[in-house]
């Protein structure tokens, strides 16, 4: 089922998480580092529903999604909130595409550049530990189904009731 999610975040809120999680800094001019505060409104996007500004100090025009991977989108500050919230669950392309009226192709194309960023940003040194646990996963362990003494028979049979499924 697709839900339109996108219609129950409201703006400032999505707007307040994106500056906080992709300008950790300040949100400040790309070109010369000048706060937002010496900047003036430059004009307001219609389809994006952003403020693009312009430096006083040195003309750069730029908006809420300058120097990230969003830059040059037109995706409004929920469906940015949206995106980033099912790549982090694993939610398919397709579902995020459809839940928030995007092109695959964009919703893509913007997985794979937070996963390339995301990959950069992991460290290089080893862990300190000795051992190190990970999460729990199933796995199977025993066999799949009946023997097949006959490798010429490729039949996909389902799991006997004695196979054993281990933690």
């Amino acid at each position: 089922m697709e839900f339109p999610i996108a219609d129950l975040l409201d703006y400032e809120s999505s707007v307040a998480w994106i500056r906080r999680h992709f300008h950790p800094t300040g949100f400040k001019c790309p070109e010369c580092g000048a706060p937002r505060n010496r900047a003036r409104i430059f004009r307001e996007t219609r389809r994006s529903q952003l403020v693009v500004y312009r430096c006083n100090q040195c003309d750069t025009v730029y908006n809420l999604y300058s120097g990230t991977i969003f830059q040059q989108t037109h995706l409004t500050p929920m469906q940015v909130v949206l995106l980033m919230r099912g790549i982090c669950k694993g939610e398919s392309s397709k579902v995020l595409a459809a839940e928030l009226k995007l092109n695959y192709f964009t919703v893509l194309r913007l997985r794979h550049a937070a996963q390339v960023n995301a990959e950069k940003a992991q460290p290089d040194t080893p862990l300190l530990d000795q051992h190190t646990e990970t999460d729990e996963m199933f796995r199977m362990l025993g066999k799949k189904g009946d023997e097949h003494f006959d490798p010429a028979d490729r039949r996909v049979v389902a799991p006997t009731k004695n196979a054993a499924w281990h933690l």
